[in-house]
């Protein structure tokens, strides 16, 4: 025999065998499994440096991107010689006559000595230009790192060993000066030393003196990360039931090196962005009239800037330094947030 009784806070208990079975209240929610994805992003929500971290590079790519609509809004480009077009801004030596390297409400950030280009819009164009150049140094050594990395690792043998010594080979090159030394010979090969050369060539040989050297540490991190995954039972049980290598690759090992993948990106693309600045600072990358990050320190350290105009380098200077510091940190944000053991 049952009957209901009354229970404190509302509601009502049916009683069985004398025993009453409380009634669950609408608050109550079941719990709900999440996914290893979704366990990363809610990890990554609670660090406040990886979300202010995040929110400053993506400011930086939404100015690169938007680079033309804001100079279009501003009224100026970066092509303009204004020591040309206006000569009474400028004294007898090309330097701005206004104090600060003639920052004013015409000219947010001044104008360049000498040429006297707008610095505005000529560090909106360098910033989308330098960007752009290392995204897509980043995606093709990212593409290269998998393909080759992953191939080593899974299929092992005399594949393995060609792959790992094509790399300890590429790692025995100096970076930077093979950047330097390599840049006017491929260039060379597209154009003629007695022709001016086109922009597209220059960024063509740009992206592929940098992924020619780049992408071997994501590749042997890869390789090592393929050959614990391959002897695990899962792959095992795959190979049992007739699937396969490349389904194998596609379905159960490239899944589980994303996180290896994703933390290595961060830390490549400032990697980029700083050795293409590099490049163009030493006169063998982008060069004028094109923007560039890197061409903006060249032009700073000249010896008409430094003695007349110092403020020219703050612009770029910081700009760089936050974006590299904010990427630096967004990475270490994406590691901690994938893999929670790491200790920094």
């Amino acid at each position: 025999m049952t009957s209901p009784i009354d229970i404190e806070g509302g509601g009502t208990s049916v009683v069985v065998d004398g025993e009453p079975e409380p009634t669950k209240k609408p608050e109550e929610q079941q719990l709900v499994g999440r996914s290893p994805g979704q366990l990363m992003w809610i990890r990554f929500k609670r660090d406040r440096a990886g979300v202010i971290s995040a929110c400053v590079v993506i400011f930086f790519f939404a100015v690169g991107l938007a680079a033309p609509l804001i100079s279009k809004a501003y009224g100026k480009n970066p092509y303009t010689v204004y020591a040309d077009e206006r000569p009474e801004l400028f004294d007898s030596a090309g330097v701005p006559l206004q104090p600060n390297g003639g920052i004013s409400g015409e000219f947010w950030f001044g104008l360049e000595p000498g040429n006297g280009y707008d610095v505005f819009t000529k560090l909106l164009f360098g910033i989308r230009n330098s960007l752009m150049i290392s995204l897509a140094v980043t995606v093709a050594t990212v593409v290269t790192g998998i393909l080759l990395g992953v191939a080593a690792g899974y299929l092992g043998g005399r594949t393995d060993y060609w792959i790992s010594r094509v790399i300890d080979f590429l790692l025995a090159f100096p970076a930077q000066l093979f950047f330097i030394a390599s840049m006017p010979v491929v260039v060379s090969l597209f154009v003629s030393p007695r022709d001016e050369t086109p922009v597209y060539v220059r960024v063509v040989a740009l992206i592929a003196v940098q992924w020619f050297l780049g992408w071997m540490s994501l590749g042997r991190i890869l390789r090592g990360t393929t050959l614990a995954l391959r002897e695990r039972e899962f792959i095992e049980a795959a190979k049992v039931s007739g699937a396969s290598p490349r389904r194998i690759i596609r379905k159960e090992i490239l899944p589980n090196v994303v996180t290896p993948i994703l933390v290595q990106s961060t830390y490549m693309l400032p990697n980029f962005v700083t050795a293409e600045a590099g490049l163009s600072f030493l006169g063998v990358g982008i060069v004028e009239p094109t923007p560039d990050w890197g061409q903006m320190f060249s032009k700073a350290s000249t010896e008409l800037v430094m003695q007349n105009d110092i403020t020219y380098m703050f612009f770029p200077g910081i700009s760089m330094i936050i974006f590299i510091v904010a990427f630096n940190l967004l990475g270490d944000s994406v590691r901690d947030a994938f893999d929670p053991k790491t200790a920094r």
